[in-house]
């Protein structure tokens, strides 16, 4: 009874994990690993611990490293530490108001318009507004692989 609690928990934060790939407010990565840890735990399923090493090192890398894509891909398009932080801004407004639009057209608006009111020229505040969602949307993308690929591991591990 304990391993099908461990079991369901773990793949429910897996799965949130997941869902946290896409929403910034959820660590996608160390949610998927909190719940192979905790499928760990049950007697059905072990991994290997250098597995759960790597896993967990490459989580951590991501969550960190997603926290400068968006500065690094303002940086490179030219645009200023107000693109960063109207990117992030807007990105939150975007997934809390208009979901799920929210998070591709916010990062762009608020980069945009945060450059805007920075009084920089349109031409800098659109390449601004593109490399902000650029670097999000790569930081996405690594969330998004590193959460399914422990989903997959755990999968793996309970059916063999």
């Amino acid at each position: 009874m304990l391993d099908v609690l461990l079991i369901s928990l773990g793949f429910l934060l897996i799965l949130i994990g997941i869902i946290g790939a896409f929403i910034p407010v959820l660590p996608g990565p160390p949610l998927s690993y909190a719940g192979m840890i905790i499928i760990h735990l049950s007697d059905k399923v072990s991994f290997h611990p250098n597995t759960l090493i790597y896993l967990g090192i490459i989580a951590l890398i991501i969550t960190l490293v997603d926290y400068i894509l968006p500065i690094i891909g303002t940086r490179t398009s030219g645009g200023s530490r107000h693109g960063v932080v109207g990117a992030s801004i807007g990105l939150l407004i975007g997934i809390i108001f208009f979901p799920p639009f929210g998070i591709v057209i916010g990062p762009l608006l608020g980069a945009f318009l945060a450059e805007i009111i920075n009084k920089q020229p349109s031409d800098v505040a659109i390449r601004s507004a593109i490399g902000s969602f650029l670097g999000l949307m790569f930081g996405v993308v690594l969330k998004l692989i590193i959460s399914t690929l422990i989903g997959w591991f755990s999968i793996k591990a309970l059916l063999f």
